[in-house]
Parts: structure tokens; sequence; C-alpha cells
């Protein structure tokens, strides 16, 4: 380690003799302390890093060089107070990697990681800062520590030995070894995947292979294949170009090569993750076993409110059972309509999945996206979602242009609570580009904490979404499931915004992972009624309200295939659950281990060449690895908790002011099941998703 150090420093020495002030290691002179993203160059990132793992190091071992019996100051707060510049520089380079990185940020990652990863390693591994935590740890029930401490100590103790404290020799540097491996391979798994995802590019040229496309669906296409340099239309797998061309596409043929394209992202090729997905299982049990786990599932299991894989098994077992029986109806109605609309016998596909179900609600419940997108200007949708948040908890948001951002696509937000509070910064970040990774996140470029003289140190939150964009005759038109992913991650944001910690590890979203997902998920059933929709949804040309039959469509359709998506979740669940409980030697064929995984819960043929493991970004890149039942889990939550609402009415200020005190502003101070329960007085059933669902009446 002193090796390492001593390298780091001559580094540094050499990398700072430039004239030019490094941004990252000054002081962030933006409003509210923001990053001065105008101001930071790539060669900024490598002596920041250096910097900031050498002065956390500094910061470590003055810890333990106290001479001073361990107390719960000078050693678990010190901890906590440590590598706040490294901490700093990392959110920032991480997330714009995800959001806004270019091949030579990829690069730089790749050579950045395993100095990361050995640093880290270097603290939980340190021997005597862990016998100073122990010492604490041990002696707890004789200190009178706050609720909140408490956990902070108990997280603290319990994270040093999850990461290896009580491993022993040689066992320490296969420790080492395995998490190095981990990190890359991740970290490459990610990367592969966006590239992989880019390099597709379907242009069409005929009516033909354009029959059934909307005018809007058509006009994005052909704005996206001008923005490339090339004639006509131009298809690719990001969500507003894959989707409605799956849900519109007449020409059949054509659905199924978008439809192998998208779910064989990263599987052979250039940019295969085929072997990536087995290194990782191989080395995430591996790491488990050496842990005194039997796998990764009971590894991760035993840091998450469902404890155990027999838990999670029994939540999938028991939704499966419940739903499976309507799941198999709804797919009978399909392809009887399919059939009858085709005229001849349709052996329904799952790239017809998606076409013949939207052409089977507009028949029958006269609704598509088509008819709903009007009314769903971005810029409309932002004055409702906001508007949510002014009405249940006060919060108001400034837009503000003074801020630095990275890109020109870029909003920033100050946000306030009803007495004028400054309470954070909302970054928002809405459209696609090659630069960015598919789906939708929230983030943090910094967390909420207390310092030591009270100040309330507030969050800067990043909220990252590939909307379809605005073309040249219209503005950025929404579907209704954009809406619906807006208001989820703006349900983390709300999480990140209203926490108040004195801690940033246990502030905000920092819970475990099968309860992070109900503050965003419960966000998404306002968007299914009638007085929600009334605050914001007008025609982007008339200014025409909502009309209210339009609403009684959007109520009557919200239970329209649920089972079926229903059956999506827990197959994925599942797949999850597969990889990381498995026991004996690793399979060597992937896609045959996938099938068997998700067999139960498959309602429709799976391709050949097709699969999900090698562009699964949640698990093998996004630290849902043995958790992505969370989503299920936290359904069952969110519909109880919303029935709450709904009872009681859906902007009722007592039920979001229990919500908010209870949930929302406690972060991970406490046990999640006790937040919950002091918000709804009971533990939750799974009579509420099913009664919602339509399962039960």
């Amino acid at each position: 380690m002193k090796r390492l150090a001593t390298i780091l420093a001559l580094i540094t020495t050499i990398t700072m003799s430039s004239c030019r002030q490094n941004p990252l290691l000054s002081e962030f002179e933006g409003p509210y302390g923001t990053a001065p993203f105008d101001k930071i160059e790539l060669a900024d990132y490598k002596p920041a890093f250096i910097e900031g793992i050498l002065k956390h190091q500094e910061e470590v071992d003055a810890i333990v060089n106290n001479p001073d019996a361990p107390t719960f100051e000078n050693t678990i707060e010190a901890y906590e107070a440590s590598g706040l510049l490294l901490n700093r520089v990392s959110n920032i380079f991480f997330n714009l990697l995800s959001a806004d990185g270019d091949e030579a940020m990829m690069n730089l990652s790749q050579e950045l990681m395993p100095m990361l990863t050995d640093h880290t390693n270097n603290l939980t591994l340190n021997e005597k800062l862990f016998e100073r935590i122990k010492i604490v740890y041990e002696g707890k029930d004789s200190l009178d520590l706050t609720q909140e401490q408490l956990t902070l100590l108990e997280d603290t103790y319990k994270s040093m030995v999850r990461n290896g404290a009580n491993l022993q020799g040689e066992e320490k540097e296969k420790y080492r070894q395995l998490t190095s491996k981990l990190d890359s391979l991740s970290l490459t798994f990610g990367q592969n995947q966006l590239k992989a995802s880019n390099a597709f590019e379907m242009i069409l040229t005929t009516e033909e292979e354009l029959a059934g496309l909307p005018e809007s669906v058509r006009e994005a296409a052909k704005m996206l294949a001008e923005a490339k340099g090339k004639e006509g239309y131009l298809f690719n797998v990001s969500y507003p170009s894959f989707y409605p061309f799956m849900k519109y596409s007449a020409n059949r043929e054509l659905r199924e090569k978008m439809y192998r394209a998208y779910n064989s992202i990263a599987l052979g090729g250039e940019f295969d993750n085929s072997q990536n997905v087995l290194e990782q299982v191989a080395a995430r049990k591996e790491l488990a076993n050496l842990l005194g786990y039997k796998d990764w599932a009971t590894y991760v299991l035993d840091n998450r409110m469902a404890k155990t894989p027999e838990a999670v098994y029994e939540l999938l077992d028991n939704l499966l059972e419940a739903y499976t029986p309507a799941a198999k109806k709804e797919v009978e109605v399909i392809k009887t309509y399919a059939e009858n609309k085709e005229g001849k016998k349709v052996d329904l596909m799952p790239w017809d999945w998606s076409y013949y179900s939207d052409a089977y609600k507009t028949e029958n419940y006269d609704l598509n996206d088509e008819m709903l997108k009007p009314y769903f200007d971005l810029e409309k949708v932002k004055k409702g979602v906001f508007g949510l948040a002014t009405t249940l908890y006060g919060l108001q948001f400034e837009k503000r242009n003074d801020i630095a951002i990275y890109n020109e696509e870029v909003e920033v937000y100050k946000v306030t609570d009803a007495e004028g509070k400054y309470m954070g910064i909302l970054y928002t970040d809405f459209f696609p580009r090659e630069t960015k990774q598919q789906g939708a996140w929230k983030t943090d470029f910094k967390k909420q904490w207390v310092e030591k003289d009270g100040t309330d140190s507030r969050p800067h939150i990043l909220l990252v979404m590939n909307f379809t964009k605005p073309t040249k005759d219209k503005p950025a038109l929404l579907t209704f499931s954009e809406v619906g992913t807006f208001l989820h991650e703006f349900g983390h944001s709300l999480h990140g915004m209203l926490t108040k910690c004195n801690y940033a590890s246990v502030s905000g979203t920092s819970v475990y992972r099968d309860f992070v997902e109900l503050p965003s998920q419960i966000m998404e059933n306002w968007l299914n009624e009638k007085e929600f929709l009334d605050t914001f949804a007008e025609h982007y040309q008339t200014g025409e309200k909502i009309p209210a039959e339009l609403i009684e469509k959007v109520e009557a359709t919200s239970q329209f295939n649920a089972a079926y998506a229903c059956l999506r979740q827990l197959s994925l669940g599942y797949l999850d659950m597969g990889w990381h409980t498995l026991q004996g030697e690793i399979p060597t064929d992937m896609l045959k281990q996938e099938v068997a995984s998700m067999a139960k819960s498959t309602l429709l043929p799976v391709p050949d060449s097709t699969n999900m493991s090698t562009h699964f970004g949640h698990i093998f890149d996004g630290g849902y690895a043995a958790g992505y039942y969370g989503y299920k889990w936290s359904e069952v939550l969110d519909a109880d908790a919303f029935a709450v609402f709904k009872e009681n009415g859906i902007f009722d200020k007592n039920t979001a002011d229990a919500f908010r005190t209870n949930i929302l502003e406690k972060g991970g101070t406490e046990e999640p099941m006790k937040l919950y329960k002091d918000f709804k007085g009971s533990e939750p059933s799974i009579e509420a998703i099913m009664r919602r669902d339509g399962i039960i009446k």
C-alpha cells in the first residue's frame, strides 16, 4: 500500500505541475456549490482521482493512528466523513460516463477502475481500521446513540464484514482479485451494451416497409436519418425508436428483424457479452463462497428486506400462480384477434405481441398512444409532474440558467419547499444520444448530509431518461408509458430531495434495494387518475384539456394485459435468481440456462439466437444482481400504499405528510418494514396489487 501511495504521489506531482488549475480540485463556486461542468476537461479526471485517493487514505490513516480509544465520533463519524473529494470526483465522472460518455471517457474508465477497486479494498481490508470499528460496534449497547447513529454504526460494521474484513492471508488476496475482476467485467459489460446498441441501424425507404407507422413515428425516424446524413427513415434499438416500431409496423418481417436486433444486443460479434455474463456469474459465486455464503443471492439478500432466496422465490411463485390463468387468457384473446384480423392461423410470436395488442386496444377500447400523445407535450408534462410534488409536498421548481451543465440538452432547477427553504438542485436530461446508456435512472452528483456545524448540505440530483425528441414541426410528445417513466424516476428524485438525515450513507435512496422502488413506483399510480391528468394534459396545438371520455378510456384500459405484463416482470426476476442461485459448476451454455430459468413464466415461444442476459444491464452493470425481484416486491408495497391515498383522496395532505415523514425523509435510517408500518399502520398484503390489476374484484 505504501508503494502504491508513493507512485500515486509522484504521478500527482508531475500532473499538477501544469499551470492550469484543475476545476475538480478547486472549491466549486457555482450557485449552491454546483459542479463547474463547463470548465471540466477529460485530462482533469485522472489527477483528481489520484488526489482524491491520496486524501482519502490520509483521512483513514488519521483515524487508524488516533491514539485515543475508539469512539463513535472519532471512528464511525470520522470514517463516514472521509473521502469527500473522491466521492465528488467519482460521482461526476461515472454519472457523466453513463449519461454522456464518449469513447475517450470509456477508455479512461478502464484505466481508472483497477486503481479505484484497489483503493476500496485497501480500506475494507484494513485490519486496524476494522478493529477500531469492531470495538465501537461491540460496545454499542453502552452508547447513547440515536436510531440513525445506531444504523450508521451497524451498517459500517456489516459493510466491512461483507467486504472481506474477516478474511485472512491468501483469502484477502483472492478477494482483491475477484472484486477487481468483477468491477472490470461490469464496466466492460455496460460499454459493450452501448456500443452494440449504437451499431444497429435499419433504414427504410418504401411504403411497404413503412406500412402501419403513424406520421409521428415516420417523422422522428426521418429526423434521425437526417441527423446521420442518410436518406430514408432510420430506426434503431433505442426506446423511442424500437417500441413505436414494434407497436405499429404492419410489416411482420421487419418486426421480427427489429425484435431480433434488440434481443441479441451484445450477443456475438465485436461487442459480445456472452462470456462476460458467465464470468460475472462465476466470480460472484466464488466471492460469495469466499465470504461464507452458498451463492450470490444468499449473500445479497442477507442485506435486503427479503432476507433469503426462498422468500424471493415464494413471492415470485405466489404471483405466478395468481396471475398465470389471467395471463394465458390474455394471450388467447390476442391470438384469436390476430387470426381474425389476418383471416388465417397465426403462430403468435414475441414480435407480434405489441402490434396485435395495440391494434386490439384501438379497436375494442378506441385508445392508443397516438390519441394520447398530443396531450402529453413534455413541457406540460413537466408542469404536471412538478405540480404533483407541489400539491403533495409543497415543493417549488425554479428553472435556472446560471448553473453549468454537461450537455446543451440538460436543464437545471432549484427546488424549494413551501416556505421557500432551499431543498436542492435537480438536473434533467431527457433525450437519447449515442453517448448515453439506454433506460432511465435517477442518480446523485451530491447526496444530502448535515455538517458538523449543523449546516444542512442539500443534494444535487440528476434525472436521466430517453424520451421521444421534438421534431421540426412538433414538440416532444410523450407516450403514456413515457409519462409513467417520468413519474417513476421523479419519485426517486423526491426520495433524494426530501430526505432529512445527518449522514450521506443513509440519506435519500440509500435504502434496501427491495425498498427503494416504493417511492418511485407509487408515483405511477397518479397517471390513471382523472384529477391528476386534468392538471396538465392539454392538446399541444389547441390548448384543449384532455377530454373526459379519453380519460375514461385510460381508466378502462388500466388493467389491459396487466397479467401478461406481470409475468414478463416475473420472468426477469426468475432469470436474475436463476443466475445467482446456481450451485456447482457454472453452465457453459448461456442461452440454455436463460431459457430454463424463465421457462415457467414464459407465455410465447422463445426465438433462437435471442436472449436477455447480454443486455440485462440492471443485473450485470446496474447493482440489481439478485435484486430484480425488488420491482415486484415494491409493486406490492406501492399498490398497498396508494390504496391509502385512494381511500383518503389522491391529493390528501395528511396522507402525503405521513408518506413524507415516515418514508421519504427517513432514508435508510431504520428498517424498511418499520418505516412502512409507521406510515400504513400495518404490513402490506398482495391483495391491493391483485385488485388493481383486476385479478380479484
